[in-house]
């Protein structure tokens, strides 16, 4: 009989808490991702265009925002620029969670391609009690991924079949999936203190200001009133 590696067992079982980790932010993706398919469909682009982005690209709230203001020629000093407000928080939860890593720098590199909120809520609330391994990070990541790019390109095919998903309240589902994730790491001061300043900051700038602007504002304002809240010794 074949002795059963110990090696290969641990990569499943870390490979399947990504997997069902991962799950509700997956299913919670598929109406975004078709109404963003559908959305860009709408606006000139071809299935194969839309996958693209999708592949190259993987960040809904760029990829959305781009789409707002996609015109011919596309504005890509604009683009760019909005891109970069939505998207260099990502700087910061990739800090947050190198440490937390058990990759070599060039395995963190590309790992962090596949950087998205909910995956960054996942690992850093499995950090709490173990590393975030490899097999945990590629299962997790790679499924929503996977899943961006395939129900994007089904929203791009069915166009205008859909309908708006914001009828049934599914814009809502990532914001909603999003709040229980932040719920799950405690109640403390500090965490209280720091997703209170932090929204509330981000809801002020968006209303008198507007998108992009709120994403950056928020996160900074977020990352001000961590370091205030938090003991003096931790500062040092």
């Amino acid at each position: 009989m074949d002795q059963i590696n110990p090696y290969r067992t641990e990569l499943g079982r870390e490979a399947r808490a990504g997997l069902r980790d991962i799950a509700p932010a997956a299913i919670a993706a598929i109406p975004i991702g078709l109404l963003f398919g559908a959305v860009a469909a709408g606006k000139g682009m071809t299935t194969a265009e839309v996958t693209l982005m999708s592949t190259l690209v993987f960040a809904g709230g760029a990829q959305f925002a781009a789409i707002e203001t996609w015109i011919h020629p596309a504005p890509i000093l604009t683009l760019a620029f909005a891109t970069f407000l939505i998207n260099v928080r990502h700087v910061l939860m990739g800090a947050s969670l190198s440490p937390k890593m058990k990759l070599s720098r060039t395995q963190e590199l590309l790992a962090y391609f596949f950087l998205t909120d909910e995956s960054w809520a996942l690992a850093e609330r499995r950090a709490l009690d173990r590393p975030v391994t490899g097999a945990y990070w590629a299962a997790m990541a790679g499924m929503l991924f996977a899943n961006w790019v395939v129900s994007t390109t089904l929203g791009a095919v069915l166009g205008s079949f859909l309908g708006d998903p914001a009828r049934l309240g599914a814009d809502f589902a990532f914001t909603a999936l999003f709040i229980g994730l932040i719920a799950g790491f405690g109640r403390s001061r500090v965490t209280l203190v720091t997703v209170g300043t932090s929204a509330a900051v981000a809801a002020l700038v968006h209303h008198f200001i507007g998108a992009p602007w709120h994403v950056a504002c928020g996160a900074i304002a977020g990352i001000a009133a961590a370091y205030l809240a938090a003991p003096k010794e931790a500062r040092a």
